[in-house]
């Protein structure tokens, strides 16, 4: 008999080679009959895992992860609606499809600084109408910078002053969420890296452009799950 990890392997191949196509519905479907939570969090991180995820403590079937696809499929052509935003579907650690929306630091705040400008602001607008309409998603916001170092600062005393740098900027989008009625409930954490998980070459202008970002994360609450797993008995 196959073990687990040789049926997680050529699931995730199957999974990723029919990417292209698969709605998320599909794919929620496909992981859901793979096992579940521990198989989807392994096919997860092939197609582009992240970290955020509800704490659900066992498997996820089939019919539930269709459900959640769905949900995922209708927040994901909400949010490709708001200007300045790119959307992309991925896998959160439940192995459940999840939407990320990243928006550019130069969009969002002028060199250096946390302050949102007027274009960021108008762009949240939209986007805190997305999360509220699909209030059943819990969020997570994270800030990155690039390496670029500090004036009069050392390698050490750079990667933390764009730390914190990272920090006050995911505070900002997140605080702006807020006010604008985004429950405080729906936003899990708020958190900065910094220069880590760069997404491109910080050796180029253009890569240090795009590891100047903030990324949202919307994935399945606890409730979400709880409420799928309902429905598909």
């Amino acid at each position: 008999m196959k073990s687990l990890k040789t049926i997680a392997i050529a699931l995730c191949a199957a999974i990723t080679l029919a990417g292209c196509t698969m709605s998320n519905t599909a794919k929620g479907t496909a992981i859901g009959a793979g096992g579940g939570a521990a198989l989807g969090a392994i096919i997860g991180h092939i197609a582009g895992n992240t970290a955020v995820g509800a704490a659900i403590g066992g498997a996820v079937g089939a019919g539930a992860g269709a459900i959640i696809g769905h949900k995922m499929d209708k927040a994901k052509k909400e949010a490709e609606a708001v200007k300045n935003a790119q959307v992309e579907g991925i896998k959160d650690a439940n192995g459940l499809d999840a939407v990320k929306v990243t928006f550019d630091s130069g969009i969002l705040f002028t060199t250096g600084s946390s302050t949102l400008s007027s274009t960021a602001k108008t762009s949240l607008a939209q986007f805190a109408g997305v999360l509220k309409s699909n209030s059943d998603c819990d969020v997570a916001v994270q800030g990155y910078t690039d390496n670029a170092g500090w004036k009069n600062s050392n390698a050490e005393q750079s990667a933390q002053k764009n730390l914190d740098l990272s920090q006050k900027r995911a505070e900002s989008v997140t605080n702006y969420l807020l006010s604008l009625g985004v429950p405080s409930s729906q936003i899990r954490s708020t958190t900065g890296f910094g220069e880590s998980n760069p997404v491109a070459d910080n050796s180029t202008a253009a890569g240090k452009a795009q590891n100047r970002r903030v990324e949202v994360y919307m994935y399945a609450s606890k409730a979400m799950i709880q409420e799928a797993e309902a429905q598909a008995k």
